[in-house]
């Protein structure tokens, strides 16, 4: 297990907003700074089992990704994307029939930045 390193992504659906993610596994977080290199094309996006509460890295928002699942994708199922703005105001949904399991995977989620 590694430090905890934060990264941040937007939705181009959402240019403005940032979702704010904490990686603790060294294969993610190498992947991860692959993706804003450049040198990683393909598995860009980001996919995660949502927790329903805050975390103080993430304070727009009153849920967050569990560092433990996120991992990065080309493709995945229409049932887990949803914008950032859309998963806050349904949260009390997210589980259920709207993404089942809490799993999230904005389709045009991109990472914009390694925060430090």
């Amino acid at each position: 297990m590694a430090n905890p390193v934060r990264f941040a992504f937007t939705q181009q659906s959402q240019p403005q907003l940032e979702f704010v993610i904490e990686l603790t596994d060294e294969k993610t977080i190498s992947h991860a700074r692959r993706i804003l290199s450049g040198e990683e094309r393909n598995e860009v996006h980001v996919h995660g089992r949502i927790i329903k509460r805050a975390a103080d890295y993430n304070p727009r928002f009153s849920f967050h990704l569990d560092p433990n699942t996120i991992r990065f994708f080309a493709m995945a199922i229409e049932v887990c994307d949803a914008n950032m703005t859309y998963v806050e105001d349904h949260l009390d949904e997210a589980g259920g029939a709207f993404l089942p399991g809490g799993h999230w995977c904005p389709w045009d989620s991109k990472l914009t930045r390694e925060i430090t």
